[in-house]
């Protein structure tokens, strides 16, 4: 790993260029460690592009994040950057359409903490150990010897708060880096209220349906559904949070939150109160993540994905 973090380091800063992309839908950690490094290495004298292949948009709670304007269509980035730096993507596919630049960009650098990353690009900084990827992408910014402004470490700060469930799932080493984030300008209370302790009042009403169509099963599989509908209405904050309120009840050994996306495709996102390894589950269905929070995308209708996750789930998968 310090092999790793050295050799990102020195890639980057010998580069006059440099692309940096989350995976689609990006959250807290994703845009975080993107925007971290992207911000030191603009103020470095780099040239500087961040961006995601999808949704059109930015989060709206994660636009603050943004302080110097790096972020760009996927349209707008260089087709063949000079390094290109992979953030919080468990595997190539989660880059959407800019993946293709890992096959064009002269040096590829991959940050990532997923323990179902399969391991891709030239130099791989990986490690499932880690709380976060902000916590891969702060190794390397001390290996560069950039300042930790406030810019910076608010970036740092909303991925390793969000990825941590406000530090439930955080180590010392965790809560030692929120500590020198806070002093280096993170305001905890802004960050969590705005990241993930803010709805709109309308949400109440759509949070009230999937919370209605929610289904126990014997097994301990939790699950709603939430139609096209309310996914198009609503903002992304809104629709990922289902799967947290969701996890709290007691009975669920396993809580799915699906999404309709299209007609028939289907984002489920994945969690485990502790004797699940989800992370198998997912990955077993075309996707990946976390022993404790995984997820995938699929094709059917909504009975079929359901079947799908009973199948995928044998009762000897246990979280590690």
């Amino acid at each position: 790993m310090d092999r790793a973090v050295a050799e990102a380091a020195a890639a980057l800063a010998r580069a006059r260029e440099v692309v940096l992309v989350a995976h689609v839908d990006p959250d807290a950690d994703a845009l975080g460690s993107a925007l971290a490094l992207g911000t030191a290495l603009h103020r470095r004298g780099a040239g500087v592009q961040v961006a995601f292949a999808s949704p059109e948009r930015v989060p709206e709670s994660l636009a603050p994040l943004d302080a110097l304007g790096l972020l760009v269509p996927p349209a707008d980035v260089s087709a063949a950057p000079e390094v290109l730096v992979s953030c919080d993507a468990a595997d190539p596919g989660r880059l959407g359409s800019l993946g293709r630049l890992l096959d064009t960009a002269r040096c590829t650098v991959m940050l990532d903490h997923h323990g179902t990353n399969p391991g891709f690009g030239d130099i791989r900084v990986l490690d499932p150990a880690a709380e976060a990827t902000v916590v891969l992408a702060h190794r390397v910014l001390v290996e560069l010897g950039a300042p930790l402004d406030a810019d910076v470490a608010r970036c740092l700060y909303a991925g390793l708060v969000t990825d941590t469930r406000g530090f439930r799932t955080a180590g010392p080493a965790a809560y030692r880096l929120g500590a020198e984030l806070v002093e280096a300008g993170a305001d905890p209370a802004a960050l969590t209220r705005t990241l993930m302790d803010s709805h709109p009042f309308a949400w109440f009403e759509g949070l009230g349906r999937a919370l209605e169509r929610a289904v126990l099963e014997p097994s301990g599989l939790l699950h709603t559904t939430i139609p096209l509908a309310d996914v198009l209405r609503y903002r992304s904050e809104e629709i990922d949070s289902v799967v947290d309120v969701l996890r709290t009840a007691v009975e669920a050994e396993v809580v799915a939150s699906v999404m309709q996306v299209e007609e028939r495709r289907w984002r489920v996102s994945l969690r485990s109160a502790g004797t699940v390894d989800v992370a198998a589950v997912a990955t077993a269905l075309g996707g990946g993540g976390h022993a404790m929070a995984a997820g995938f995308t699929r094709e059917g209708s909504e009975q079929e994905v359901l079947a799908a996750i009973r199948a995928a789930w044998p009762g000897d998968v246990a979280a590690p």
